[in-house]
């Protein structure tokens, strides 16, 4: 689900060296450490987060279950697949294929692998058709293809989001808010992009790092967001935004505590 035009980050760290793996994906206003708190890379917080991206990447709050999903969507960005949304056409998957094929080489996916390469920043799937989406399935009953899966999933989105929420000062809703937007947006230089809707928010608020208040600010964050899924027919739907994060911050749950109630494209979710 994420904007094409996004160099393999895995090539660039063996172009630029070791030393920038541990470099901070988003920008960091360089706000003082705050006090220990629950975060969403709490455990039990984690799972909510998960199932809460399901319902709207997949309709199901089985997100284990979307480790062997893989079909084209019609969104522009060749095939998605596994548990977040990795796109052939926008380098996130072939990432994670170069991360699997370096843990278990010779592996089903592995001859795929030059053409990722070719396909990627387009829909094509030159090179793939017909057997890919089968073989994916078929890697997909690897617990190693699995573990790469979340592995690429918490490297590229979610400690990227934990790290950005962490540091403005936002609690585990917001942590949330950023998460999914950069699993649906991706990280680029665009106007879409993570960094650039957590700039267009800026414009209108601050984050509690920056003395802001929490609420105020997410509410600009997620005005942001809607502005920059309306950009785009395949995520002009904003229900997961609308029927979704905007309904917890109105009641005020900053933490994401069960019960949580919630709609994505008309149906309902509930978590106990």
């Amino acid at each position: 689900m994420k904007h094409p035009a996004r160099t393999s980050r895995r090539t660039l760290l063996a172009l630029l060296g070791a030393s920038l793996a541990s470099a901070p994906l988003l920008d960091s206003p360089g706000a003082a450490a705050l006090p220990a708190a629950v975060g969403l890379d709490d455990p039990a917080k984690k799972e909510i987060a998960m199932q809460l991206v399901s319902s709207a990447e997949n309709s199901s709050l089985d997100w284990k279950a979307q480790y062997r999903y893989i079909e084209d969507i019609g969104d522009g960005r060749g095939y998605t697949a596994g548990i977040i949304g990795f796109c052939s056409g926008t380098g996130d998957m072939l990432d994670l294929v170069e991360l699997y094929t370096d843990r278990m080489p010779g592996n089903v996916l592995a001859r795929y692998l030059p053409a990722l390469r070719q396909v990627d920043g387009s829909d094509s799937h030159a090179g793939l058709d017909p057997d890919f989406p089968r073989d994916w399935r078929r890697a997909a009953q690897d617990t190693e293809f699995q573990r790469a899966q979340n592995d690429e999933r918490d490297r590229v989105y979610f400690n990227p989001a934990v790290r950005q929420g962490k540091a403005d000062g936002v609690r585990v809703l917001g942590q949330f808010a950023y998460y999914d937007a950069l699993v649906m947006h991706g990280d680029g230089g665009d106007p879409t992009s993570f960094r650039n809707i957590r700039k267009r928010a800026l414009n209108r608020a601050k984050p509690p790092a920056q003395g802001g208040d929490e609420v105020a600010w997410l509410d600009a964050f997620l005005d942001a967001r809607v502005w920059a899924m309306k950009q785009e027919e395949a995520h002009s739907d904003t229900s997961r935004v609308d029927t979704a994060q905007r309904v917890f911050l109105r009641k005020g749950n900053l933490n994401l505590d069960p019960p949580l109630d919630w709609k994505v494209y008309g149906d309902s979710y509930h978590i106990g």
